[in-house]
């Protein structure tokens, strides 16, 4: 299978890059990027059959010149509320399939909009398949398999980690800055009571965790609001949480307000922002993984069971020694791996929750890839915590989970 991967030499777009190139297969991976050196020298240091060229995504032509020789669009170019859509539109043109790890929520309801089109065409296009979304989705798809029904779905993260990559080919401005100060600015869309609701982003929420307690966390702008009730209509509340920002609020509405009211741009406000970001220390499992706060990344389910109000939650025992790019780079490369297996083969525009990825095989996928500490758990099994409102031992099954990713 031929494979482009657009961005491929950025931040995110090395982790894809580096374990889809291992993948047996894969018969040539092209790394596409605007910085053409950038994506020659890296390409430089993989197989024989990654080569690396210069391509700017918003030429169309050349855009659909490069998708021609391609089965396989990988997309870590962003912002995705500026690419997403026009690239996806040129996959579906050319007859690629498609998987990116679009992280805004406006052009994910667009990119839903272009289903009939993807099925028609015979693709399989997989939006969001990054940390969150991605790992987020799949997690809650977890704990929402083990409920009768399901009514409330809330995915989480902790933005302290969120420390932009280093190594890229990315110079200037961080496409990840761009994104976070857009889904922090304006109004962002929820699913609450049964329907769609436009909020400002930072409104507080209780989280009631089983096995943690109730913790506050803060809406953020992300696509999972949006694509669990479009795939689950029965869901009448849907949102994306952020928290270990607790100090930092001030900080956050501060940019928030002067963007708003037309004092600073947005990149200013990014830049203000990545350069924040990198004052904070890199995480380690021991600083993310905290027993009486919310988990790294997570998803969590309320509903029913037997009858009667039940939620369970699912996270990592542990995240390992890894970094953004790893949990947002790699999980993209196991959806590739899965369509290489010819386990996803569902056509049309499906977010990772749809359905079409199970969450078991692919976390068993994920958890093979070899990060700076090696993988993320054990096996599937033992790598995902589930914790559980009805288990009267629920915090206790929680730290004892935690104590023993934290002692391996």
């Amino acid at each position: 299978m031929k494979v482009l991967a657009l961005g491929g030499s950025g931040g995110m777009g090395r982790f894809a890059v580096r374990t889809a190139s291992t993948f047996s297969g894969v018969d040539s991976l092209v790394v596409a990027d605007l910085e053409a050196p950038a994506a020659v020298a890296f390409a430089a240091t993989l197989p024989d059959h990654v080569r690396g060229i210069g391509l700017d995504v918003t030429d169309g032509k050349a855009l659909r010149a490069a998708m021609a020789d391609a089965d396989v669009v990988l997309n870590t170019t962003g912002p995705f509320f500026k690419f997403g859509v026009p690239i996806l539109q040129a996959a579906i043109d050319s007859g690629c399939h498609y998987l990116d790890i679009c992280d805004d929520w406006e052009p994910t309801l667009d990119m839903f909009a272009m289903d009939e089109a993807a099925r028609e065409a015979g693709i399989t296009a997989i939006v969001g398949l990054g940390a969150s979304p991605g790992l987020s989705n799949l997690l809650a798809l977890a704990a929402m398999r083990e409920l009768d029904t399901v009514e409330e779905v809330y995915t989480g993260w902790d933005m302290s980690g969120a420390v932009p990559e280093e190594e890229s080919s990315q110079s200037g401005l961080n496409a990840a800055m761009v994104h976070g100060v857009q889904q922090l600015t304006g109004k962002v869309r929820v699913q609450r009571g049964g329907a769609p609701e436009m909020v400002r982003p930072l409104e507080k929420v209780a989280i009631d965790y089983p096995g943690i307690g109730t913790r506050t966390a803060y809406i953020f702008g992300h696509p999972e609001a949006v694509s669990f009730p479009h795939h689950y209509p029965e869901v009448h509340t849907s949102l994306n949480v952020m928290h270990g920002v607790e100090g930092q609020v001030w900080m956050l509405k501060l940019i928030r307000g002067a963007i708003d009211s037309g004092l600073m741009s947005l990149s200013r406000g990014a830049a203000i922002l990545g350069w924040f970001e990198g004052l904070g220390a890199p995480a380690t499992p021991e600083s993310v993984i905290d027993p009486d706060g919310l988990p790294s990344i997570y998803g969590l389910a309320v509903g029913t069971r037997e009858g009667a109000k039940a939620s369970v939650a699912a996270c990592f025992g542990s995240i390992g020694d890894v970094s953004m790019g790893f949990v947002t780079g790699v999980p993209l490369a196991c959806g590739l791996e899965l369509l290489l297996k010819g386990s996803l083969t569902q056509h049309g525009v499906l977010a990772p929750e749809s359905g079409a990825i199970d969450p078991h095989e692919f976390f068993t996928a994920l958890d093979a890839k070899e990060g700076s500490g090696g993988g993320i758990g054990g096996s599937s099994a033992e790598m995902l915590v589930l914790t559980r409102s009805w288990d009267p031992d629920a915090r206790k099954s929680y730290r004892e989970s935690l104590a023993k990713a934290l002692a391996e």
